[in-house]
């Protein structure tokens, strides 16, 4: 889809960087406080701020934007990144769990949210990396 000239990208159409970091704000704001999302809180270190920044630069990257992760950090392999924690069903929904709250808080266009939801909840599944 282009507009002026220009491709429209997921990126922009939630509103570019200030919607991102709010999103990866707040879901780490509820990783840290929702007591139905302690297991997957607890493979993170206790300081959430790098990883915080790092999930805000992939996002960024991920819906269109400027490529900041791969720039800093190069491919991201998500799952040999993520193959240190132990990542079995219940981190994994606790995780969408963050995910899916924060995102219905920072982006307001529901289809939008569906359109990001889905392959995110793909990719929390291909995540998992232990069995129960």
């Amino acid at each position: 889809m282009t507009t002026d000239g220009q491709t429209e990208t997921l990126y922009n159409a939630i509103g570019g960087d200030s919607t991102v970091r709010a999103l990866t704000h707040r879901f780490y704001q509820l990783m840290d406080t929702l007591p139905e999302a302690a297991r997957c809180r607890a493979v993170h270190p206790a300081d959430l701020s790098g990883s915080e920044e790092k999930f805000y630069e992939y996002l960024t990257g991920w819906l269109g934007g400027p490529p900041l992760y791969t720039d800093k950090r190069g491919h991201p392999r998500l799952r040999s990144r993520h193959f240190g924690a132990a990542i079995g069903a219940q981190e994994r929904d606790e995780w969408l769990l963050c995910f899916t709250r924060a995102l219905e808080e920072t982006v307001s266009h529901p289809q939008l949210r569906t359109v990001i939801l889905e392959p995110v909840t793909r990719l929390a599944h291909h995540m998992q990396n232990k069995d129960e």
